[in-house]
């Protein structure tokens, strides 16, 4: 049915589309900023105050990428990156493994005391055992100070488990019942009938806790003692607020050409270098958003 293009409809799209082309400036020019400011000449750059629309230069100071270069030259940045691809891979594939299993046994229809056990797991979601308790846990499986506790710290969500669930009850029960009839178990139903029907929740579920893995430094600074397992956010911490970060790239890096002048060019090369893989697979998964986070929604 097409809906009548009356004037006060045609006032409302004009306002509406203004107001979002205004959020989306809003949200952009961060972005924007860092990314021009890192491409900038650094002597101009220190010396301004706004905002950065294209690479700053002026005569015998032209822009430069001597920001990167630092920033690729340094040891300890590389050594992060590889740590933290490490943390975000490993843990996005075992959150799937077994938030996948955790949701297929409680969405099943024939499940006891279901209705319990999600309430005992929501309560999880609001209540916890605390830092202390947290920590001599980890501690007494032996895990502090290694690779591991960055991976099992928050590596199964509830709400992923929710969602999750959700998802798996909407799938038709004759599909299961079929397999079961030729023989399937629960592995083979789960493995080669839900779970390529629910690739949209997957991706969205996946590309959340990648991102939180990602941007994760609370747990390596409270677990980890040995810099060399540090991911990439601590190095990014220390260059973004400490003056180590800095000072270890002038000493990798150029130390001749490195001056203070170059403490802010390098801050935002730094965020460009840690921000980019996010920025990359984001579009690729973005299709999967709206059909992924709406499971549930509707009922009936």
């Amino acid at each position: 049915m097409k809906i009548k293009e009356t004037p006060s409809r045609i006032v409302f799209r004009i306002i509406n589309t203004i107001l979002m082309l205004i959020l989306a400036f809003i949200c952009l020019l961060p972005l924007w900023h860092v990314l021009m400011a890192s491409f900038s000449n650094p002597t101009v750059l220190s010396q301004n105050t706004g905002v950065v629309f294209w690479p700053l230069s002026s005569p015998g100071h032209p822009a430069t990428l001597k920001g990167y270069q630092l920033v690729l030259r340094n040891v300890g940045l590389a050594r992060g990156y590889a740590n933290t691809i490490f943390y975000v891979g490993v843990g996005t594939l075992l959150c799937l493994f077994f938030v996948s299993i955790a949701a297929y046994c409680m969405s099943r229809r024939k499940t006891l005391f279901m209705k319990y056990l999600v309430v005992l797991l929501m309560v999880t979601m609001f209540f916890n055992g605390g830092l202390i308790p947290t920590y001599y846990v980890n501690k007494t499986l032996g895990i502090v100070n290694t690779r591991w506790v960055m991976i099992a710290m928050g590596l199964i969500g509830v709400f992923y488990v929710i969602i999750l669930k959700t998802s798996f009850q909407q799938l038709p029960a004759s599909l299961e019942e079929s397999a079961q009839l030729d023989g399937a178990g629960h592995m083979t139903v789960l493995l080669k009938i839900i779970l390529p029907l629910s690739k949209a929740t997957l991706a969205v579920i996946a590309l959340f806790f990648a991102v939180g893995k990602w941007n994760e430094y609370l747990t390596a600074i409270i677990y980890l003692n040995n810099r060399a397992l540090y991911p990439l956010q601590c190095y990014l911490r220390e260059m973004l607020v400490d003056s180590s970060g800095n000072q270890e790239i002038a000493i990798s890096g150029d130390a001749d050409t490195y001056n203070e002048d170059f403490k802010k060019l390098l801050q935002y090369s730094t965020i460009i270098y840690a921000t980019l893989p996010i920025l990359a697979i984001y579009p690729f998964v973005q299709k999967y958003f709206v059909k992924g986070v709406m499971i549930g929604s509707i009922k009936g």
